[in-house]
């Protein structure tokens, strides 16, 4: 399965059957949407989260630490490079910033606090994942002057229209190589698209970031699938594997795997190393209650989890648990 991607005319498509919704399950949702009690949102403030930009200034002991912005986006610093994951500074996920799904905590630094960035890494063009507001903002700041883009095929083209244009497009299965990292864009069970009408005209990648010591597994976007058990075959064991927990639905399953999932799905890698939730707790997505997906994935017993909280530089030390519970009601 784990193979570079094919098309159907100009549409790429996914590695095993997949189905995506369209206005038939915006119509089945809509009465749920407007009958839902669940706290979708946060009823009280959350953060403020703050990043002490004074901790990179030394590097991490253990030549791997992780700042978890919220949702998808993070900075990675993984033997000596540092890789500016999804990042989203935008106040919402949405084609426009006056509506739409909104953040629930301010970013913890600004994009211009930004250490040195060695690697911008986008992982498809959906607006969770790809600011349109962020992009050229980073690419114009110094501390990213220098840094590699690196996106999955026809990415690029989206950023070009943005203003940057040198990327790295890659196919999955594909390569590229930043000082001693090595970044291989691989299958994901998702689809693209910023709009209805473009749907599928771009493709979406899950990431293996292969360094001298230490790999690190970005599933992205995706819903569970036999490949993932595949990519640890070939390409692991990983020190930590990121995998979704939120924005899930049984009407959407085929694309996002929700935590009960993703647990199933880090099984399947034979659940080695450490498993970080990602897409979670920042922006309303879906129908569930916002710290549902979390709750399940700390419900799990024997499972090694790596949940850092918001904004603050943390380090990865082989098999150590990291358990925050930021999200709890009365924390902070």
């Amino acid at each position: 399965m784990i193979e570079k991607a094919r098309r159907e005319g100009k549409r790429y498509i996914n590695p095993v059957p997949t189905a995506i919704g369209g206005w038939s399950t915006f119509f089945k949702i809509l009465r749920r949407y407007w009958t839902n009690r669940q706290e979708r949102t946060p009823k009280r403030t959350l953060g403020p989260f703050r990043t002490d930009i004074q901790l990179y200034e030394i590097p991490p002991a253990s030549g791997l630490r992780v700042t978890w912005m919220g949702h998808s986006t993070m900075l990675l610093e993984i033997d000596g490079v540092r890789v500016l994951i999804d990042p989203v500074w935008e106040l919402r996920a949405a084609p426009v910033q006056w509506a739409g799904p909104k953040r629930f905590f301010a970013p913890p630094l600004r994009l211009e606090d930004l250490p040195r960035i060695d690697v911008v890494l986008l992982s498809h063009d959906h607006f969770d994942h790809l600011g349109a507001e962020t992009l050229p903002r980073l690419a114009r700041i110094e501390a990213a002057a220098e840094a590699v883009w690196v996106t999955p095929l026809g990415v690029g083209q989206i950023l070009k229209k943005l203003g940057i244009q040198q990327t790295n497009e890659l196919d999955w299965t594909e390569s590229v190589r930043v000082g001693e990292l090595e970044l291989t864009a691989l299958p994901a069970r998702h689809f693209s698209g910023r709009s209805l009408f473009t749907r599928f005209q771009t493709l979406w990648a899950s990431f293996v970031l292969a360094g001298p010591k230490h790999r690190v597994y970005y599933g992205a976007d995706s819903g569970e699938w036999a490949g993932f058990k595949e990519i640890a075959e070939a390409y692991g064991p990983f020190d930590l594997t990121m995998l979704e927990i939120g924005a899930f639905d049984p009407l959407w399953a085929d694309i996002h795997m929700g935590p009960d999932g993703a647990v199933r799905m880090f099984q399947s890698m034979g659940a080695k190393g450490l498993l970080m939730p990602i897409h979670w707790g920042l922006f309303d997505l879906a129908l569930h209650a916002w710290r549902q997906p979390i709750e399940r994935v700390f419900a799990v017993e024997g499972l090694k989890i790596w949940a850092p909280e918001p904004g603050m530089p943390t380090e990865v030390s082989e098999g150590t648990e990291l358990r925050s519970e930021w999200w709890r009601p009365q924390q902070r």
